[in-house]
């Protein structure tokens, strides 16, 4: 019965992240909107791999490819690598304190989106701006508010 609310809790913090991912914002703000899906999905690779592991990173990319209209498998096998490389440090970034971890959480993004601007080159769209790696800070930068939530929201279920 654990794992079912564990998958429930995983599902719907998705499912506030994709409504965040696609929220309008103006224009300005929308240069720095951090990836949440792909944040959520690094907290459960870190805080409950059993329950969300690649496939899971995978099928978010893919559902996050098909919701903002990007070449399908491109996020997909950002979010894999990424949930890789979350889960194979796992256990040393979680006895990090929470400034470290965004650290951590900085280079993850930082990789994801340059995996994203190393396909977009590929395919021929890429672009070149120091815009494209904001993101990457904003969400380092809500790490440890986003952690903090979490973690308290899921000390209460419990």
């Amino acid at each position: 019965m654990s794992n079912r609310i564990g998958f429930l809790r995983v599902l719907f913090t998705s499912a506030v992240a994709l409504l965040l991912t696609i929220v309008p914002l103006p224009q300005m703000l929308n240069f720095g909107r951090p990836d949440w899906l792909l944040l959520v999905a690094i907290y459960w690779a870190l805080n409950a791999p059993s329950v969300a592991g690649l496939t899971y990173a995978w099928i978010c990319g893919l559902i996050l490819d098909a919701l903002i209209g990007t070449l399908l498998g491109q996020h997909a096998l950002a979010f894999v690598v990424i949930s890789a490389v979350a889960q194979h440090f796992q256990l040393r970034i979680r006895v990090f304190p929470l400034l470290y971890q965004a650290w951590a959480v900085l280079l993850m993004l930082s990789l994801y989106h340059f995996l994203l601007f190393w396909i977009d080159g590929i395919v021929g769209t890429a672009i070149a701006s120091w815009i494209r790696w904001l993101p990457a800070l904003v969400g380092a930068l809500l790490w440890p508010v986003m952690v903090a939530v979490l973690d308290t929201t899921n000390r209460r279920i419990r």
